[in-house]
């Protein structure tokens, strides 16, 4: 996920030693570390999060043939590089294991390309949704992204106007709600360069 706003300092992120320091949000939205090091993680209601523990211990031991991905906030099942039939049967496996569970209060099913994800906390969409409305600028703004999550972010640039940019950076196009696509790196090289001549004036 990435985010370019007009806003002056806006370079890459606080790990690269670099002031002034940026905001880092992840797991698509639901964490967000502060410039100071504070950390936020969105968590659901108590037994929401015990049925995920529970679900966690489960797919240690059998992950349905694909591979189990722990997170803080979720569990995911990638089936990437998986032969197609194989493929077929893990998300079989894993949607009748996951979607009774996403009809828990706070609990939602997230589907990217070869894997779902089962998660609590917001979206890309709501990510951006936050920045925007606590940074009240008033500046163009543009959202990058490759996956199938950042769906939810383009609509959300899309919805602020004129002023908001949604580009789908991959080397082949698929359908998407993003308003240009782009192929990396040079057309996303040259993207980001004309957005910081502009930026600077």
């Amino acid at each position: 996920m990435a985010v370019v706003t007009g806003r002056p300092g806006a370079e890459i992120a606080p790990m690269l030693g670099l002031e002034p320091r940026l905001e880092v949000w992840g797991l698509h939205g639901a964490e967000r570390l502060y410039p100071g090091g504070r950390r936020e993680l969105e968590r659901g209601p108590v037994p929401t999060m015990e049925k995920l523990d529970e679900l966690r211990e489960q797919l240690k031991h059998d992950s349905l043939g694909g591979l189990f991905e722990d997170k803080a906030n979720g569990v995911v099942m990638h089936w990437r590089g998986v032969p197609p039939q194989k493929a077929k049967l893990i998300e079989k496996r894993t949607r009748a294991l996951f979607e009774p569970l996403a009809q828990m209060d706070g609990l939602r099913l997230l589907e990217f390309e070869a894997g779902l994800e089962l998660r609590v906390g917001r979206n890309k969409g709501g990510a951006v949704e936050a920045i925007l409305a606590e940074t009240k600028t008033h500046g163009p703004v543009a959202y990058l992204g490759d996956d199938l999550t950042d769906e939810a972010a383009f609509r959300a640039v899309n919805a602020v106007g004129p002023r908001g940019l949604s580009a789908l950076v991959r080397r082949a196009r698929r359908e998407t709600t993003a308003q240009i696509w782009m192929r990396p790196p040079a057309e996303l090289r040259e993207f980001l360069e004309r957005w910081a001549r502009a930026v600077e004036g």
